[in-house]
């Protein structure tokens, strides 16, 4: 699953608040990291609850692939063996889905085909600028 892929083991399951009214019901995550227990989304780490999420995200757009998939900052609690893990599924699930994402994490920028930069030009105006990983490693494979 997406979920053991991410963690490197344990499951994760969706729960139904109240099954007795289906009408009012909501639904909770639990999830079972690799070594512990199964407990809900409250008593995970800030890190654990970004994967748990991103892992949800993904499984759906493996199940139902949409065109586009807008994720912000989703990596900023995560170490680097799990940015590895989130940026390997990344890369698996944009042959399918184009994703917009928003990081300050320079191994998340790695899966990337185009970086969108804003910074403050002369004028004090924001400028956008734009780099293709594609055409920079060209540049820098004929200078060497």
């Amino acid at each position: 699953t997406i979920f053991t892929r991410l963690f490197g083991g344990g499951t994760a399951r969706l729960v139904l608040t109240d099954p007795e009214d289906l009408t009012e019901t909501g639904i909770d995550i639990e999830a079972r990291l690799p070594g512990r227990r199964s407990q809900g989304l409250s008593l995970l780490s800030g890190g654990e609850r970004s994967l748990t999420a991103t892992a949800l995200v993904f499984s759906l757009l493996k199940v139902s692939p949409t065109p586009f998939c807008v994720l912000d900052e989703v990596d900023a609690m995560l170490d680097e063996a799990n940015v590895g893990r989130f940026r390997d599924l990344l890369r698996e699930l944009s042959q399918t889905t184009q994703f917009v994402i928003v990081t300050h994490n320079r191994n998340t920028v790695q899966a990337a085909d185009a970086i969108y930069g804003v910074t403050m030009g002369r004028d004090s105006a924001s400028q956008v600028i734009s780099l293709r990983l594609d055409e920079l490693s060209k540049v820098v494979d004929s200078d060497e």
